[in-house]
Parts: structure tokens; C-alpha cells; sequence
């Protein structure tokens, strides 16, 4: 009877550790789609932020060079 319920006892201990390792395996994966996911999205965004930065370095120097016209021109006109 002893051996029986040592055996029980082992059964049920193994499975436990089977499925705690099933659980543990799976929400390593979770968590690494999701780091993957938030590592594209943070890409994506400072993508999106250098595309702006640009945007507004090559206004600026559109209005540079029109400042730069206009002065040329006043001084031709002078």
C-alpha cells in the first residue's frame, strides 16, 4: 500500500512539473511575440519621427534660401 501511494505521489508530481513547464514555456513565447511587437512599433514610431525631423530641417531651409533670395534681391535693387 505504501509503494502504491509513493507511486501515486510520484505520478502526480511529475505531471505537475509537465504542465508547469508547458505553462512556462508558453508565456516565454508570449512574452517574446509581444517584446518582438513592441521592439517593431518602437522602430516604426522613430521611423516616423526621423520623417518628420526631415520634413521640417528641409522647410527650414527652403526658408532659408527664399530669406536669402529675397536679401540677394534688395541688394541688387539697391
Amino acid at each position: 500500500m505504501k509503494k502504491l501511494f509513493l507511486l501515486f505521489a510520484v505520478a502526480t508530481m511529475s505531471l505537475s512539473i509537465y504542465s508547469c513547464r508547458e505553462t512556462t514555456e508558453e508565456k516565454t513565447e508570449d512574452a517574446i511575440e509581444s517584446a518582438g511587437e513592441d521592439v517593431e512599433n518602437a522602430a516604426e514610431e522613430a521611423g516616423n519621427e526621423i520623417e518628420e525631423v526631415g520634413n521640417e530641417i528641409e522647410a527650414g531651409a527652403e526658408e532659408v534660401e527664399q530669406e536669402m533670395e529675397e536679401e540677394v534681391n534688395e541688394d541688387e535693387n539697391i
